[in-house]
This record gives C-alpha cells, structure tokens and sequence, in this order.
C-alpha cells in the first residue's frame, strides 16, 4: 500500500526541482513537465531539437537536482561498442592504461546517460545502447555492471543525413517519450538568452542548484508507489483502448488531414508497450495534480510524446513525420468523445 503523505512529500520535491529546472533552462515549460514525467516514470527518452537549444544544460540541471551522476557520449560512425565500455591510452611512462567508458564509469551512481546524435552510431552501438536501457546493466572487465537508477536520453541528427544510422522501429519503442526541445517563441525570453550574460555560461547557472532536490536512488520505489496509489476508471481505460485502436485504423474515424489519404497514412499503430508507457505517464501526471485518479487531460498532457514516434507511416509520409504526427495526434484526440 502506498504510503500518501510520503507520496505528498516526494510531490512537493518533485515541483521544486521543476521550478529550478525552470530557473536555469528558461523558456522550455513544457519538456521540463514531460522530462519530470519520464524521470517519475522510470522511463528512457528521445529528444528532437536542433543544435544549442539546451539540450545538454537541461539533462545536467535535472542529474545534479536529482544528485546523481551524469554521463554522456558523442555518436559518430567510426564509434564502437567497446568505446561505450572502456577507453585505452598511453600514459606519460608510454605504458597502455585501460580506464572505463562512459557509460559505466559512474556505475550505480549514473542518474541521467546522454547519448548525442544516437543516430550517427552503428546499429550495434545502439544495440548495446538497448541493452542496458532495459537491463540497466553490462558486462566489461569480467564483470557485471549496474546501473538501475539510470535514465538514457538520445537526440538524434535531423539536419546531416550522411553517415547516420536512423533506429529501427523496435528501438524507438523503448523510449517512453519523445520530446521536442525547440527554440523559444517568446521574444523577452529569446532576448534573454542571447543578450544576458548570466546564461552565458552554462557552469555558473547549473552552481545554482546548490544541493539535490530529490534523491535520485528512490525515484524506483516513487514510481511503484505512484502507479499503486492513482486509479483509472473504467471510462478512462474505454477511452485509452478507442485511441489505440485510432492509431491502427484512423480512416474509421472519418479524419481529414490536409494533403494526406488517412486510409493510406499509418503501417503500424501503437505497441501494447507503448500505450501501458502512456498510462504510466498519465498517472504521473495525475500524481504531480496532487489527484488520485487520472482524468481524460492527464492522458492529453502525454498523448503527443508517449505515441509520436510508436506510429509508423507509410514510406510516401514518413519523410514529413514531423509535420505530419502532431496534426494526426491531435485530430485522434479532438475526435474521440472524451468521458
């Protein structure tokens, strides 16, 4: 039974980390929301975004509000498996030292693992990659390493298409979300990253986060606790299945999206993993609503990154997926009958 008012507790943490998140990355609310999710969540995430949008600072902010440790790698296409695993030099006596890769380095204490530009790594890179997000651990040096509080964000190349290695529609499904992290729209805050001096330098803002707002190694009992404690009426789990059914056969619902055949748009709905990863993030959702039921808004708050990239599209409309899902997305949620 899940204990409420620790539950209360761990939810007043949570929206503090949240604000200071918010402090020191300005102008990305709502990836903040949906990262806090996914961390709740226990769940691993993709990310979408040009270059120097914040992506990285973001990740450092919630790892050291979190206390936890953070790793990160560069995809490029001469990367190796073994280069996630250990790295080989020469010391100044010339004599080869062996040290471990980034991603087991930190062991246990990893929170956040960024993985930049997955897409420009070999299959089996990513493969590895895989592994260890569903099993949180590895083998290297004759032993096993683990890592079960650690959280794997990739972003991937959208602009360079050369030498890239996009994932396949199995790895994509391992991702609780993808979340896009764009530019600003607002001109005050766009004016404040460029011209002041205080976001200018990432290292100086994340030294405001003077101390852990949340423990990183209790987030897994939080979220075993979490999924206990919010109910789903049967209306809502009604109103879940008719959206699963959407992704797989839209034409029934008499959609119209502009330039497109609905009847010919989708190959492949969403997965039985994918929607059970949406209901997990609805309820934390409901959850950080200080509710104990998940009502139809917390389902649309994780609608569009629990199933943009769990759609998969006909060869002619996959190279317009970024336009093309949150119109789909949308119509699905604005033309089924909420409860």
């Amino acid at each position: 039974m899940a204990d409420l008012q620790q539950l209360e507790t761990a939810r007043e943490h949570a929206l503090a980390m949240e604000k200071v998140v918010n402090q020191v990355v300005v102008g990305q609310e709502k990836a903040v929301r949906l990262i806090l999710i996914a961390l709740h969540s226990r769940g691993h995430v993709l990310l979408e975004g040009g270059v120097g949008v914040g992506k990285t600072t973001l990740l450092r902010t919630f790892a050291k509000a979190l206390g936890g440790a953070f790793g990160r790698i560069e995809g490029s296409v001469d990367l190796m498996p073994n280069d996630l695993l250990y790295s080989a030099w020469v010391n100044a006596d010339g004599k080869p030292v062996i040290d471990p890769g980034p991603l087991i380095s930190k062991g246990e204490e990893t929170a956040v693992f960024f993985f930049n530009e997955i897409n420009r790594a070999r299959p089996q890179v990513q493969s590895l990659l895989l592994r260890a997000m569903a099993e949180r651990s590895v083998d290297a040096f004759g032993k096993e390493f683990r890592f079960p509080h650690m959280v794997v964000f990739a972003d991937r190349n959208a602009v360079e298409k050369e030498e890239t290695f996009e994932l396949s529609a199995a790895a994509r499904d391992r991702f609780l979300f993808e979340i896009n992290i764009s530019r600003p729209e607002e001109d005050a805050i766009r004016r404040k990253l460029i011209f002041d001096p205080a976001f200018h330098d990432v290292d100086a803002l994340l030294d405001s986060v003077t101390e852990p707002l949340l423990d990183y190694r209790d987030l897994n009992e939080l979220d075993k606790q979490i999924q206990q404690a919010i109910f789903v009426s049967p209306e809502i789990e009604n109103y879940v299945v008719r959206i699963w059914d959407a992704t797989w056969q839209p034409e029934k619902l008499d959609l119209q999206l502009p330039d497109i055949f609905v009847e010919d748009l989708v190959v492949a709905g969403a997965s039985v993993r994918g929607m059970s990863a949406m209901v997990r993030a609805a309820k934390v959702c409901a959850w950080l609503e200080s509710r104990d039921h998940v009502l139809p808004e917390d389902i649309h708050t994780v609608l569009q990154a629990a199933l943009t990239h769990r759609v998969f599209l006909s060869p002619v409309y996959e190279g317009r997926r970024e336009k093309i899902m949150p119109l789909f997305l949308s119509a699905l949620r604005d033309h089924i009958p909420t409860p």
